[in-house]
């Protein structure tokens, strides 16, 4: 990737906008580039160094292995979303990414590099801990959902929450690519895979959502 590609996307990326060219230049210094394609797996780790990762295009899931070795989905990643090795130190090496759409491209540090970086940026390292911030802030969320609230809710609020950054079409609906399998619903909402067909077939026949394998249209006033 062109130099000047990646000095655009680091001046516009929330964490770094704020910085002159020297210091823009800096972070362009130590940051890896890679385009990879569906399917494809991106390790948090690399030679036993944890790397610190943020989305420029496309769409990831993040998964963990359990101790049974089934994979768990964790979260959705949009663009701009940070992963890896975020607390700087430890490289979980149960964890990692899968591409989900036809190709994604992402910046990347080695987790010591960065830490070095935002030591002497005290605006970037702000930012970063507010981000973490509102991190677990959407992970307590999520788990309030689900100790609180019904299959059938947390389903609904599942779907708000990935349509909330996509238009709406003159029709009320949003329409979403249908990358995860009903196993990767059930994941993130705490259900099962059987539990989550039953649902979206009973969504589709309320009229709240249409599916087919390329993509999912929600009618956004209903949720």
């Amino acid at each position: 990737m062109l130099y000047s590609s990646q000095y655009w996307y680091l001046q516009n990326h929330s964490l770094f906008k704020h910085l002159n060219s020297s210091d823009l230049n800096e972070i362009c210094y130590i940051a890896a580039y890679k385009t990879v394609r569906k399917g494809d797996i991106i390790f948090f780790s690399e030679e036993n160094n944890g790397r610190v990762f943020t989305l420029k295009k496309g769409s990831l899931k993040i998964v963990r292995i359990d101790v049974e070795g089934n994979e768990i989905v964790k979260d959705i990643l949009k663009v701009g979303d940070l992963f890896g090795s975020l607390d700087l130190i430890e490289s979980n090496e149960d964890e990692y990414a899968i591409v989900l759409s036809d190709t994604a491209t992402f910046c990347s540090f080695k987790a010591a590099d960065f830490e070095k970086f935002i030591e002497n940026k005290p605006e970037v390292a702000v930012k970063y801990t507010k981000w973490i911030g509102f991190w677990f802030k959407r992970l307590e969320n999520r788990y309030s959902n689900i100790m609180f609230k019904d299959v059938k809710t947390r389903l609904l609020n599942f779907l708000k929450d990935i349509a909330k950054d996509h238009q709406t079409d003159p029709d009320g609906y949003v329409s979403l690519p249908n990358y995860l399998t009903h196993q990767d619903i059930a994941s993130l909402i705490c259900s099962t895979r059987q539990t989550v067909t039953s649902l979206l077939n009973t969504l589709k026949s309320e009229g709240i959502i249409t599916y087919s394998r390329k993509e999912i249209k929600v009618k956004i006033s209903v949720l």
